[in-house]
Protein backbone atom coordinates (compact mmCIF):
# COMPACT_ATOMS: atom_id res chain seq x y z
CA UNK A 1 0.00 0.00 0.00
CA UNK A 2 1.32 3.77 -0.54
CA UNK A 3 -0.06 6.65 0.73
CA UNK A 4 -0.72 9.68 -2.07
CA UNK A 5 -0.71 12.86 -0.55
CA UNK A 6 -1.28 15.63 -3.12
CA UNK A 7 -3.41 19.33 -3.55
CA UNK A 8 -5.30 19.95 -6.66
CA UNK A 9 -6.10 22.99 -8.54
CA UNK A 10 -7.81 24.51 -11.56
CA UNK A 11 -5.45 25.70 -14.44
CA UNK A 12 -5.83 29.69 -15.19
CA UNK A 13 -3.65 29.89 -18.41
CA UNK A 14 -1.46 27.90 -20.81
CA UNK A 15 2.13 29.01 -19.17
CA UNK A 16 2.59 25.69 -18.13
CA UNK A 17 3.12 23.89 -21.56
CA UNK A 18 6.50 25.24 -21.67
CA UNK A 19 7.94 23.12 -18.80
CA UNK A 20 5.50 19.71 -19.61
CA UNK A 21 8.48 17.00 -19.82
CA UNK A 22 5.93 14.08 -20.89
CA UNK A 23 2.42 13.42 -21.40
CA UNK A 24 0.24 10.65 -22.09
CA UNK A 25 -3.65 10.02 -23.02
CA UNK A 26 -5.64 8.53 -20.48
CA UNK A 27 -8.67 6.49 -19.94
CA UNK A 28 -10.25 6.48 -16.77
CA UNK A 29 -13.40 4.74 -15.71
CA UNK A 30 -15.12 4.07 -11.99
CA UNK A 31 -15.73 0.33 -11.83
CA UNK A 32 -17.13 1.27 -7.67
CA UNK A 33 -17.34 3.85 -5.66
CA UNK A 34 -18.46 3.99 -2.22
CA UNK A 35 -18.25 7.56 -0.31
CA UNK A 36 -14.51 8.38 0.06
CA UNK A 37 -13.40 4.88 -1.61
CA UNK A 38 -13.28 4.04 -5.50
CA UNK A 39 -12.11 1.23 -7.48
CA UNK A 40 -11.01 2.63 -10.94
CA UNK A 41 -9.15 1.27 -14.39
CA UNK A 42 -6.90 3.66 -16.27
CA UNK A 43 -5.47 2.63 -19.71
CA UNK A 44 -2.20 4.62 -20.53
CA UNK A 45 -1.61 5.51 -24.07
CA UNK A 46 -3.42 2.23 -25.16
CA UNK A 47 -0.53 0.21 -24.32
CA UNK A 48 -0.48 -0.58 -20.41
CA UNK A 49 -3.14 -0.30 -17.48
CA UNK A 50 -3.50 -0.57 -14.08
CA UNK A 51 -6.48 -0.86 -11.68
CA UNK A 52 -6.35 0.98 -8.67
CA UNK A 53 -8.80 1.02 -5.08
CA UNK A 54 -8.57 4.74 -3.20
CA UNK A 55 -9.33 5.17 0.62
CA UNK A 56 -9.65 8.50 1.80
CA UNK A 57 -8.04 9.48 4.49
CA UNK A 58 -8.07 13.35 4.72
CA UNK A 59 -8.54 15.92 2.43
CA UNK A 60 -4.78 15.85 0.93
CA UNK A 61 -4.34 11.72 1.90
CA UNK A 62 -5.69 8.71 0.63
CA UNK A 63 -4.65 5.14 0.40
CA UNK A 64 -3.60 3.48 -3.30
CA UNK A 65 -3.28 0.06 -3.91
CA UNK A 66 -2.45 -0.12 -7.56
CA UNK A 67 -1.97 -3.38 -9.60
CA UNK A 68 -0.95 -4.05 -13.54
CA UNK A 69 -3.39 -5.62 -15.41
CA UNK A 70 -4.12 -6.52 -19.13
CA UNK A 71 -5.62 -3.51 -21.69
CA UNK A 72 -8.25 -6.15 -22.61
CA UNK A 73 -9.46 -6.54 -18.90
CA UNK A 74 -9.33 -2.95 -18.51
CA UNK A 75 -11.21 -2.09 -21.48
CA UNK A 76 -13.88 -4.48 -20.44
CA UNK A 77 -14.03 -3.23 -17.13
CA UNK A 78 -14.05 0.24 -18.62
CA UNK A 79 -17.32 -0.97 -21.08
CA UNK A 80 -18.94 -1.80 -17.51
CA UNK A 81 -18.41 1.08 -15.62
CA UNK A 82 -21.98 2.44 -16.55
CA UNK A 83 -20.27 5.94 -17.97
CA UNK A 84 -18.50 6.89 -15.15
CA UNK A 85 -15.59 7.53 -17.83
CA UNK A 86 -13.36 10.24 -18.31
CA UNK A 87 -11.11 11.05 -21.15
CA UNK A 88 -7.48 12.96 -20.47
CA UNK A 89 -4.11 14.12 -21.39
CA UNK A 90 -1.79 14.53 -18.44
CA UNK A 91 1.29 16.37 -19.29
CA UNK A 92 4.22 15.75 -16.26
CA UNK A 93 6.13 18.77 -15.13
CA UNK A 94 8.74 18.97 -12.17
CA UNK A 95 9.25 22.54 -10.16
CA UNK A 96 11.48 23.19 -7.22
CA UNK A 97 11.58 19.30 -6.37
CA UNK A 98 7.68 18.28 -6.66
CA UNK A 99 5.96 16.63 -9.90
CA UNK A 100 2.97 18.22 -10.85
CA UNK A 101 0.15 16.29 -13.16
CA UNK A 102 -1.40 18.81 -15.78
CA UNK A 103 -4.42 17.04 -16.78
CA UNK A 104 -6.57 18.32 -19.87
CA UNK A 105 -9.90 16.76 -20.07
CA UNK A 106 -11.93 15.88 -22.93
CA UNK A 107 -15.43 14.94 -24.04
CA UNK A 108 -17.93 16.34 -21.52
CA UNK A 109 -15.47 18.12 -19.71
CA UNK A 110 -13.32 19.70 -22.72
CA UNK A 111 -12.29 22.61 -21.18
CA UNK A 112 -11.30 22.15 -17.77
CA UNK A 113 -7.55 21.85 -17.02
CA UNK A 114 -6.42 20.75 -13.45
CA UNK A 115 -3.10 20.21 -11.54
CA UNK A 116 -1.96 18.06 -9.20
CA UNK A 117 1.07 17.96 -6.96
CA UNK A 118 2.60 15.23 -5.40
CA UNK A 119 3.76 15.51 -1.80
CA UNK A 120 6.01 13.17 0.66
CA UNK A 121 3.91 14.75 3.60
CA UNK A 122 0.63 17.05 4.33
CA UNK A 123 3.14 19.73 5.47
CA UNK A 124 5.07 19.73 2.30
CA UNK A 125 4.81 23.63 1.22
CA UNK A 126 5.47 23.39 -2.52
CA UNK A 127 6.42 26.40 -4.47
CA UNK A 128 3.04 27.33 -6.51
CA UNK A 129 3.63 28.40 -10.01
CA UNK A 130 1.74 31.29 -11.45
CA UNK A 131 -0.49 29.54 -13.75
CA UNK A 132 -2.77 27.71 -11.07
CA UNK A 133 -6.16 28.92 -10.13
CA UNK A 134 -8.42 28.26 -7.35
CA UNK A 135 -7.29 25.45 -4.73
CA UNK A 136 -10.17 22.74 -4.76
CA UNK A 137 -7.64 20.37 -2.66
CA UNK A 138 -10.78 18.54 -0.76
CA UNK A 139 -13.69 19.32 -2.53
CA UNK A 140 -15.41 16.50 -3.38
CA UNK A 141 -17.09 17.86 -6.35
CA UNK A 142 -13.63 18.54 -8.06
CA UNK A 143 -12.47 14.73 -7.62
CA UNK A 144 -12.07 12.39 -10.92
CA UNK A 145 -14.61 10.48 -9.28
CA UNK A 146 -17.11 12.56 -8.97
CA UNK A 147 -16.07 14.33 -12.19
CA UNK A 148 -16.66 11.16 -14.20
CA UNK A 149 -20.13 10.75 -12.87
CA UNK A 150 -21.44 14.50 -12.94
CA UNK A 151 -19.60 16.31 -14.72
CA UNK A 152 -18.80 19.82 -14.46
CA UNK A 153 -20.03 20.88 -10.66
CA UNK A 154 -21.96 23.89 -11.33
CA UNK A 155 -18.47 26.50 -9.87
CA UNK A 156 -16.36 26.50 -12.24
CA UNK A 157 -14.82 29.64 -11.71
CA UNK A 158 -11.13 29.05 -11.45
Amino acid sequence: MALEIERKFLVDNDAWREAVETSKAIVQAYVAIDGDTSMRVRIYDETRAQLTVKVGVSEMTRHEFEYSIPVADARDMAQASRGRLIKKTRHIITLGGFVWEVDVYEGQLAGLVTAEVEMGSESDDPLLPSWLGREVTGDPAWSNAMLAMHGLPADTRS
